[in-house]
């Protein structure tokens, strides 16, 4: 069997190390000093200024909502995760669906505007597959009429952007530590901010508001994640840099191998250093992919269709026709790609393409 993602595992007894100091000290959740560290260690590699862990990406967009006050209308993508989408919904704002670039996969900031109204109170873009979107576009569209940026950064884990991490964009960016990413703690997220008096609100929100033991400042949730969490993610610090490197691997060699195909890639935004968090390809129609994904299947290959259906086909939103995220994700698949995937795995899975495109 081969799946389309594999977590990585650290050494079962660097975790068993960490485990044992828990249950010495007994602190299990709480804001440990695991968590502690490891928020320091992640800010230094990143280099960011202020992060928040917390117990998933789904959380972190929600809390970056309310920690923006949002109402009304937020503009965001139809080529996401679902999460991207329901958060909006779940925080009472009304998602408004901006079609995407059919080569980066992004939100086209040229067509943001065209969607402002009123009633627009934040734009809620996704670094889809971590490749960065248009972010000085974006700023530039956000500063002209008062809005606020989210980035949905959950693929986005050690990209870069003219030397910087993608995560230092925007208002808040919001990721996922969950099991499938680069990086993960079991289940996980964060909330990223650069201002000080954006992170002091952030941490009583994710913690039911406690401002000490026996008062409470404003409405908060439990967003707060465990020692056990944040253990996991100190191992698997050790191996990140190289995590990266043996996806770049990978996915450089899919992609000469595929070059011969007329299968399409994502194009990357320019003077990034995108992380290859998925492998995504593109058909030139879904009969071509559905045959494809089939064969893949029947070898014990798992792709995914990833992000598919559209979201602007949720029961819960509206409908609106968004042409360009319905065309490719009819026609997207993401190839296997994981620390551990075999280049003789690889083989066999551009084999069962070539022959079935």
């Amino acid at each position: 069997m081969i799946p389309v993602t594999r977590p990585f595992l650290p050494p079962k007894e660097e975790y068993e190390k960490y485990i044992n100091e828990i249950w010495e000290r007994n602190w299990l959740t709480n804001d440990g000093p695991l968590v502690k560290e490891l928020e320091s260690k992640l800010k230094e590699y990143l280099g960011i200024k202020h992060l928040l862990f917390v117990s998933n990406g789904t959380i972190a967009l929600q809390i970056a909502i309310k920690a923006l006050g949002l109402k009304g209308e937020i503009i965001t993508t139809p080529f996401s995760y679902v999460a991207t989408t329901s958060s909006i919904v779940w925080e009472n704002c009304i998602p408004v669906f901006c079609d995407i670039e059919p080569e980066t996969l992004n939100i086209d900031p040229e067509l943001i505007e065209s969607k402002i109204t009123r009633h627009t109170s934040a734009i809620l873009a996704t670094h889809v597959f971590g490749n960065p979107c248009d972010v000085v576009a974006i700023a530039n569209i956000a500063r002209k009429y008062d809005l606020r940026v989210i980035y949905d950064g959950a693929h986005a884990f050690g990209t870069t952007y003219r030397g910087d991490s993608i995560l230092n964009q925007g208002d808040i960016t919001a990721t996922s530590f969950h099991a499938t990413k680069i990086f993960h703690t079991i289940e996980g997220g964060a909330v990223i901010v650069n201002s000080q008096e954006m992170y002091d609100k952030i941490d009583l929100l994710r913690n039911f508001g406690h401002d000490g033991p026996e008062k409470f400042t404003g409405v908060g949730i439990n967003g707060k994640n465990s020692e056990m969490h944040a253990a996991m993610g100190l191992c698997n610090m050790n191996y990140i840099n190289d995590i990266l490197s043996k996806r770049k691997e990978q996915v450089h060699y899919y992609k000469s191998h595929l070059e011969r195909t007329d299968i399409e890639r994502q194009k990357e935004l320019e003077e990034t250093n995108v992380n290859k968090a998925y492998y995504p390809v593109i058909f030139k129609n879904e009969e071509q992919l559905l045959r494809v994904r089939d064969a893949l299947e029947q070898s014990g290959i798992s792709p995914r269709r990833y992000f598919y259906p559209s979201l602007n086909h949720l029961d819960y939103v509206d409908d609106e026709p968004m042409p360009i995220a319905e065309d490719i994700s009819t026609r997207i698949l993401c190839l296997p790609l994981y620390h551990t995937l075999k280049q003789s795995e690889q083989d066999l899975i551009l084999n069962i393409i070539y022959k079935n495109i």
